[in-house]
């Protein structure tokens, strides 16, 4: 058979490890080539270069007083200026840290974020940072903190930096590259990872910083390199490239192989092998599950037409922009991907139409207050509500949509329709795999990530998971940050670290440059404490089960949310009591 996709895998090979045969006569490394199928492949050594020690070069290093000892208090941060950039100067049981002063994710300033017990969680999107050394311990995000040097004279505070990380205010972590890739051939793998979202990419990552040097293959559906998904609904306009989560030379140098437009259609768990929809096979060692969901479609008749979407990749959301340019769009489900997509069309299209089976958006989410708030901010932006009804037909004129038909008898001129109601998870081909999934579809997990069996694990938007916070029960979560943190926590068990996750879910929507940030787990909540205005959108609420606050969301109200992301990660219970008499100083104050 002859395979329709090219891989190129870039290997460092270490010089003592190299033998001279391998070389040609003018020393540079020859390719190797491997048979698979009767079919030919090269592949190249090349060499990478090793990112050097940051004060290596005195020319980038830059020494600067920022401020006396006693300007800063135990538990205070402060931005400080070094003249070409500036860093984050923390205070904590007497000590002195610096940090990169920017999360790397969106480029919050930490500064505005929440120190507690030995890191910095941004005020945002609730990624977390290690004080002392920069990593990141939390996510989303991929990157860490570039760590500077801090010294004491005088009474003053020194710091010593590289000018080159107070631009870029990030540091990727070292990590290792594949060594071993000859005792291979193109269909063995010692990981595979199936889809390359961020739980996949993280998995991939994490375990090349932890020192594995064996061969990692990642492949997808997609046609793009792995890129930042939330995008898609936020900002529509976003070319694959601009949204990339790495840039292509990334996985040559860090030997990250990935496999484009490759479906699996079944994995064998007795023989470890993966079979792929066009015949190809893939042996595996381990092999990580991180499919993700697939969007649900509608059911009415003409559903099939022309211009109606399911938004899955940046060509979807760009044609959708495209033809909905000063004409009539419907979108069908108030889903954060629904109500995104009509508060970014809403000032692009001539009119936006939003209809929902509920009668308040965001009902079980957030609850009833919050969602008439959040559907009132929609309404006074031009979009329009049909609510409590569904969609009996999509009517058409020359082949394309026309009309969209409401159950409630109305029609709704339409150029362009977009569907977000709801998701299922991407598991259907592991039907007869032996893999335990629920009646749901939803693949099993402990808290290590693993399945029921041995070596094979799952993580992100497909997964349920016991969640700590909960008292272990099974729940999925299908947002951002916690894909990021299944696959670090696959990628430590792969290695036999034995690690549990015990994360605070957190996420965040975007709507008319306001965002509503989110931490906990509210399902099943059974009152909602509203602190300040819901009117003027500037608010935090509570969510409680019993005599407990199991999540929170805000509006204008940072950095609240991550206090209490903060609060629940140390294990205290928060109860209703503590929020339903307005004094939140207990929440407000310095680092607990």
């Amino acid at each position: 058979m002859v395979l329709d996709f090219e891989v190129k895998i870039e290997v460092v090979i270490p010089e003592k490890e190299r033998s001279k045969e391998e070389m040609s006569p003018n020393g540079k490394a020859s390719p190797l080539i491997y048979k698979v199928n009767g079919t030919a492949r090269h592949y190249h050594l090349e060499e990478h270069p090793i990112a050097s020690n940051p004060y290596h070069n005195p020319k980038d290093v830059v020494e600067a007083s920022v401020c006396h000892v006693k300007d800063l208090e135990n538990g205070q941060m402060r931005e400080v200026d070094l003249g070409c950039g500036k860093a984050l100067l923390i205070k904590e049981s007497g000590e002195f840290h610096a940090v990169g002063h920017k999360c790397p994710h969106y480029g919050a300033p930490l500064v505005k974020g929440v120190l507690s017990k030995g890191r910095v969680r941004c005020p945002w999107h609730g990624a977390c940072f290690n004080i002392g050394t920069g990593d990141i311990e939390d996510f989303p995000g991929l990157d860490s903190l570039p760590r500077f040097q801090v010294k004491i004279e005088k009474e003053k505070v020194y710091i010593r930096a590289s000018k080159q990380a107070l631009q870029t205010q990030r540091r990727t972590k070292v990590m290792a590259k594949c060594i071993s890739l000859s005792n291979y051939n193109l269909s063995s793998t010692n990981v595979l990872i199936i889809g390359a979202g961020a739980a996949g990419l993280v998995c991939a990552e994490t375990l090349r910083q932890e020192g594995f040097s064996d061969r990692i293959v990642m492949c997808t559906m997609d046609r793009h390199l792995p890129y930042d998904r939330p995008k898609l609904s936020k900002s529509m306009d976003s070319h694959p490239e601009q949204i990339a989560l790495r840039p292509k030379e990334f996985f040559c140098t860090y030997d990250i192989e990935v496999l484009t437009e490759m479906q699996v259609a079944a994995v064998d768990v007795k023989s470890k092998i993966a079979v792929f929809k066009d015949g190809f096979k893939m042996e595996y060692n381990k092999l990580l599950i991180a499919t993700g969901n697939t969007p649900k479609t509608l059911s009415c008749k003409g559903k099939e037409m022309e211009n109606v979407f399911n938004i899955r990749t940046p060509e979807d959301a760009n044609r959708v922009v495209k033809l909905a340019t000063s004409k009539n769009v419907v979108i069908v489900g108030a889903s954060f991907l629904g109500m995104e997509v009509a508060a970014y069309l809403a000032e692009r299209a001539h009119s936006v139409s939003l209809v929902e089976l509920e009668h308040v958006p965001f009902k079980k989410f957030f609850g009833e207050r919050v969602g008439r708030a959040v559907m009132k901010m929609f309404e006074n932006n031009r979009v329009k509500f049909y609510m409590q009804t569904e969609v009996s037909e999509l009517r058409e004129q020359e082949g394309k949509l026309k009309e969209v038909v409401l159950k409630s008898g109305k029609v709704l001129r339409a150029d362009v329709c977009v569907v977000g109601v709801g998701a299922v998870p991407a598991t259907a081909f592991l039907k007869q795999s032996g893999i335990n999934i629920d009646s749901k579809g939803f693949i099993v997990v402990n808290k290590m990530m693993q399945t029921n069996i041995p070596g094979v694990f799952a993580a992100g938007d497909a997964v349920t998971f016991p969640l700590a916070l909960r008292n272990n029960k099974k729940v999925n979560v299908p947002h951002w940050q916690m894909a990021h943190m299944h696959g670090r926590i696959a990628a430590l068990n792969m290695l036999a670290h034995g690690t549990e996750i015990s994360t605070v879910p957190y996420l965040w929507t975007a709507m008319f440059g306001k965002s509503i940030r989110y931490a906990g787990h509210g399902e099943g909540f059974d009152d909602v404490v509203i602190q300040g205005d819901l009117d003027e959108l500037k608010f935090v609420a509570f969510y409680t089960k019993s005599d407990e606050v199991v999540a929170v969301a805000s509006m204008n109200y940072d950095p609240i949310v991550s206090k209490v992301a903060e609060v629940l990660a140390a294990g205290r219970t928060i109860r209703k009591r503590d929020v339903e008499t307005g004094d939140m100083s207990w929440l407000t104050g310095k680092g607990s």
